[in-house]
């Protein structure tokens, strides 16, 4: 989360959709009405074939013998070649982190609105609370409230953003983050193997990673298919490590083959997505997915986000190994600070963000 300086930006008024749903829980003012095209299909017949996602067995990976490691290494590249999305079960984080996390993400969200804008998410910033990526005052909304920190390094943090209350929330932010970033960096190690490249190549190529960590709650809305829980996006990030809160209903949908697939999490596993650096690192071998999030008419639904990407210092584009003759260079060489601060200061539109990397080719017409 880069600090972006910002001009005065008018984003008009933005109804917290939590109070909306106590004071007004049947009405859905216009600024969250999607357009007939955005609104989501909430009902959907069958599943389409082969819409599970892939599981990855972290255990496997990190215990296993030769033959089992060799085998989820080759899943976990699968997974992110056809789909750029998976399940990560037995990671060795304490499910009682995990419980603890979740519990105080939403004692926050329970807070009095007054206690919660203490920590404002100023228009153009993505820390603290409120609702990120609005930039106009008719900009559509999402059906979301969200607290986000900037996590690592040290200086991404704002520690005026670190709430009070609930008590224990900070020191449980910081081990819960600590697990996570251990993870990725595992993670990161396995991916390059499976890639063919050093288990460490991708370690030594961010510097010190920047991590960030965001809650999403998303209320019962009384129209959820007029509405959007979060827009479609694809990640800014290397990796992003999503915590699907227990009891919720699905909410994330992936798109597969032009279908928004929804997500059915297993309990105490983690939801894994390749992020846009690692498309632009293997010049599109592995792709970020775009992804959104829907709404229920009945139960609300809390999620807990963190982002994992290189240092803003560091210059990015494709590696040689993923371009020759049949795979031509797709991206530009950028510094991750820029791409950062133009990913934060747009707002959420499919994979728009990514065209910052793209080499434009030339216009024949």
């Amino acid at each position: 989360m880069p600090p972006v300086p910002i001009s005065p930006i008018k984003v008009g008024h933005i109804d917290d959709v939590q109070e909306l749903r106590k004071t007004k829980p049947r009405t859905i003012p216009q600024r969250f009405v999607r357009d007939l095209t955005e609104r989501p299909t909430l009902t959907t017949p069958l599943p389409p074939p082969h819409s599970d996602m892939p599981v990855i067995d972290f255990s496997k990976l990190s215990k296993g013998n030769k033959e089992e490691v060799l085998t989820e290494l080759f899943n976990l590249a699968t997974a992110c070649e056809e789909w750029g999305f998976f399940q990560v079960i037995n990671h060795e984080i304490d499910l009682n982190l995990l419980e603890s996390i979740e519990n105080l993400s939403r004692e926050f969200f329970m807070l009095p609105l007054e206690e919660k804008q203490k920590y404002p998410m100023a228009p153009g910033t993505v820390q603290g609370y409120g609702q990120a990526f609005v930039f106009s005052e008719d900009q559509k909304l999402d059906w979301c409230n969200m607290f986000a920190l900037g996590i690592e390094p040290q200086y991404v943090r704002n520690p005026n953003l670190w709430p009070k209350k609930p008590e224990k929330f900070s020191e449980t932010v910081e081990e819960y983050s600590g697990e996570i970033r251990k993870l990725c960096y595992n993670l990161l190690t396995y991916i390059a193997l499976g890639l063919g490249l050093k288990g460490d190549e991708f370690e030594e190529m961010f510097g010190v990673s920047v991590q960030a960590v965001r809650m999403n709650y998303y209320p019962p809305c009384s129209r959820p298919d007029l509405v959007l829980g979060l827009s479609p996006h694809s990640d800014g990030s290397a990796l992003t490590v999503l915590q699907q809160a227990k009891g919720g209903p699905v909410g994330l949908q992936i798109l597969k083959d032009n279908t928004w697939v929804p997500i059915q999490p297993i309990p105490n596993a983690l939801v894994i997505n390749i992020g846009d650096t690692i498309e632009v690192l293997t010049n599109g071998k592995y792709r970020s997915v775009e992804h959104r999030a829907v709404a229920h008419e009945e139960k609300a639904r809390l999620s807990i986000v963190t982002f994992f990407a290189p240092s803003y210092e560091v210059e990015l584009g494709p590696m040689p190994e993923f371009v020759d003759e049949n795979h031509p260079c797709k991206y530009k060489i950028y510094n991750h600070g820029e791409y950062s601060k133009h990913y934060v200061t747009n707002k959420l539109q499919g994979k728009k963000t990514l065209e910052f990397a793209k080499i434009q080719t030339k216009n024949t017409n």
